[in-house]
């Protein structure tokens, strides 16, 4: 009895404002005492360590422990050639040298971002909760809250949210191609995307809807999270591109598919570019069929930078819709670090987070310029979302989180310190 009141509760309540699209003012109440919370909390920290509240940092950057030099490599060679060569030149290629050891640009990238102030959560690089009896109790009171009530709700809500998707796309996938059966689809992908995100606790701005990705596009986004998909479905419907995978996601994939057109590849044809590039251009000439969503770094960064786009997604032709998603690691992480947790880990994070507040931009649509190639166009497209989310741009590859440094970034950085010993004369 008492779990049928619960679940008549979580329909009421939650669920059907959802599906609905309208809120009955909980998560705005709930937002609300949550930030008067942490900024109480943040008061009682700085008195308990009588200093000055912390500044934030500069950039997302601004926290690792050694302080670079901005200056490009390329303009520190060009200055170096403008006199002739001498043997201190070399200390600047040890400095990077150096640098790259101590700290690299790469491997702090797949680790979660350091915050300001402690958010009640057990990641924090300070012992904060020691300050003061008042906060560790309020951190304990934090934890009960988290475990034993917004747990068992998120996964109650999750489990109505993905047993809604199956159900509902496996029945509209029996009915023939026509546009009730596009308009059914979405709206269930909708009411289940806003089911999932109230799972979540999500709070999300979306910015410049006029932007939003239209039918018979590309949407390219920078990747943090697996949720990322669910943040952007909660606002329109997209293709998804991925491969096929077992289990309950393997489920998701077969009944999603028969309800919309989504690109699913097996293990052995993504690796065959030329028919990615195919059924990926295939689906984009049919303006009928929904915007293709696709994630070009590969892999998921944590939410302080823009890694390198893979070009293959700016290959295909067509109209790209670039989104840029920044979330707010004050309420909870919503980073996964896949070589470090498995999904049910990251999922327990996120399930015992405070909440998943992030800001979607919507884009100006860009298209592929007369003379530049795919690379070119998948630089400037990343350049964009990384000014419009305050991003840091990297050019380095997000593969990197697994493999070793390819010969050919190690010989372009040869190449470039023995330009500058030749063209000083130093040589020959």
């Amino acid at each position: 009895r008492l779990g049928a009141v619960w679940l008549a509760l979580v329909f009421a309540l939650i669920v059907l404002p959802s599906a609905l699209g309208i809120s009955l003012g909980i998560s705005e109440a709930y937002m609300w005492a949550l930030v008067k919370t942490l900024e109480w909390a943040t008061i009682r920290i700085e008195k308990g360590h009588q200093k000055p509240p912390p500044q934030k940092p500069k950039s997302p950057a601004a926290n690792g422990i050694i302080e670079r030099d901005q200056t490009p490599m390329e303009q520190e060679i060009a200055r170096l050639r403008q006199a002739g060569f001498e043997f201190s030149d070399i200390f600047y290629f040890c400095r990077k040298g150096f640098e790259a050891i101590v700290e690299d640009e790469v491997t702090q990238r797949f680790s979660s971002e350091e915050l300001v102030s402690w958010n009640l959560l057990t990641r924090t690089n300070v012992n904060f909760h020691y300050v003061s009896l008042r906060l560790s109790v309020l951190w304990g009171l934090g934890v009960l809250v988290r475990y034993c009530l917004l747990l068992p709700l998120r996964f109650t809500l999750a489990s109505i949210g993905v047993t809604s998707m199956i159900v509902g796309t496996t029945l509209v996938g029996q009915l023939p191609n026509s546009r009730v059966k596009n308009y059914l689809s979405e709206v269930v992908h909708l009411t289940c995307s806003r089911i999932l995100v109230r799972a979540l606790s999500g709070t999300i701005h979306y910015h410049n809807k006029e932007n939003r990705p239209q039918k018979g596009g590309i949407c390219v986004a920078n990747h943090t999270s697996p949720i990322d998909a669910i943040i952007l479905t909660n606002d329109g419907c997209y293709a998804m591109v991925g491969q096929v995978h077992g289990g309950l996601m393997g489920v998701i994939q077969r009944a999603t598919v028969k309800a919309c057109p989504h690109v699913w590849f097996e293990r052995s044809e993504i690796k065959d570019r030329h028919l990615v590039t195919k059924r990926l251009r295939e689906h984009v000439a049919d303006k009928s069929k929904l915007p293709i969503l696709i994630f070009p770094e590969g892999t998921c960064i944590n939410n302080t930078s823009v890694m390198m786009f893979k070009k293959g997604s700016f290959e295909i032709g067509g109209t790209i819709y670039p989104v840029a998603i920044k979330y707010d690691p004050q309420f909870g992480d919503a980073f996964w670090n896949s070589s470090k947790y498995n999904i049910v880990s990251y999922l327990l994070r996120i399930m015992t987070s405070w909440a998943i507040v992030c800001n979607v931009w919507y884009m100006p649509p860009m298209v592929r310029e007369e003379g530049e190639d795919a690379v070119q166009f998948a630089n400037r497209v990343r350049s964009a979302i990384a000014r419009q989310g305050g991003l840091t741009e990297l050019p380095w590859d997000g593969g990197l989180k697994r493999a070793k440094v390819k010969d050919t970034f190690k010989e372009e950085q040869q190449k470039n310190y023995s330009k500058m010993l030749v063209r000083n004369g130093s040589v020959g």
